[in-house]
């Protein structure tokens, strides 16, 4: 049964002789571990191998897949990072402009009242749930969003609109 495993792993790899190791291997450490808790539900040995198989290929196909789209294998780990901490440094005027934005956020937040201010901190700084801000303050979830919102919109009308150019 092994020989018909191999060829069909291999199938499953494209003919990638090391990958379908690999899926025997795992195929066969799976299927241990199912037959070592649930012994007396295999009636089919040969048909559960060839499940636990195909179900060992889409695990690693999916893991592939979610791989793929985190790591980039074209990335020059030593060149990159070094080129994107320098470009990620703000120039002199980046930074200028910055310490006046703080600032205006800093004056708009000076003309809160305490509990608004302690709301913005609860949500905006601690980044808390909406069910602790509500437990914090004594009201339900839904009023806590509306206040959040309100808080919104009263920082946007205090602060002065930036000008892209």
């Amino acid at each position: 049964m092994r020989a018909d495993l191999g060829r069909r792993a291999r199938r499953l790899t494209h003919g990638d002789h090391d990958r379908a190791e690999e899926l025997l291997s795992r195929t066969a450490l799976k299927a241990f571990l199912y037959i070592c808790q649930f012994s007396e539900r295999v009636r089919d040995a040969e048909g559960f191998l060839f499940l636990v198989l195909n179900h060992t290929f889409l695990d690693s196909a999916r893991r592939h897949t979610r791989e793929e789209k985190v790591i980039d294998p074209y990335v020059d780990l030593d060149t990159d990072s070094i080129h994107a901490m320098a470009s990620s440094a703000p120039s002199p005027l980046q930074a200028l402009l910055m310490q006046e934005e703080l600032e205006q956020v800093r004056q708009a937040l000076m003309q809160l009242s305490d509990a608004q201010r302690m709301l913005f901190q609860l949500k905006f700084e601690e980044e808390r749930p909406y069910s602790e801000i509500a437990a914090a303050f004594g009201i339900s979830e839904a009023l806590a969003r509306k206040r959040v919102e309100l808080l919104r919109k009263k920082l946007h009308a205090l602060l002065p609109q930036r000008r892209v150019h």
